[in-house]
């Protein structure tokens, strides 16, 4: 993995975060993140995989459903968030819609990404945390804004 910092002024820095072959994106961005203290920020991806797990969340049973993918596909899209969890702990949130050769798509939440030959992250971050918080009806850890609605701010 190699990083170079784009852009800081007034709070907000870009950096480049390039994968190369063997990087696994979601360790990556992860560590990448706990590193450099990073609590609130959005990103863009393009590339490849040579392997990856997306999921599909389940309504019914409240759980992600693991979809393999053992082939080498296109990352056409990857998005997500970096944000603080209910614990505290900043965490990854991305998707994927990966094309296979013949131009289908697969898409859904990344859980594994191993990178071949590249996955090039533009990853935006933000001077104020975002943070999660537990949504009961569903399980799930929801970003939230932040604001205090008792004090006007929403």
């Amino acid at each position: 993995m190699e990083t170079r910092l784009l852009h800081d002024a007034d709070g907000q820095k870009s950096h480049a975060v390039i994968l190369q072959t063997g990087d696994e994106a979601m360790t990556c961005l992860q560590d990448f993140a706990r590193a450099q203290g990073i609590t609130a920020a959005g990103f863009t991806a393009i590339g490849a995989f040579s392997r990856a797990t997306l999921a599909y969340f389940d309504w019914q049973t409240k759980t992600y459903l693991p979809i393999d993918i053992d082939e080498q596909v296109e990352v056409a899209s990857l998005t997500g968030d970096i944000a603080l969890d209910p614990t505290g702990q900043a965490v990854v949130h991305m998707h994927a819609v990966l094309g296979r050769r013949g131009g289908a798509a697969l898409a859904g939440h990344l859980q594994r990404g191993h990178v071949r030959p590249t996955l090039e992250v533009i990853l935006t971050e933000s001077p104020r945390h975002l943070r999660k918080t537990l949504d009961p009806a569903t399980g799930l850890a929801l970003l939230t804004s932040g604001a205090d609605p008792a004090l006007g701010q929403g």
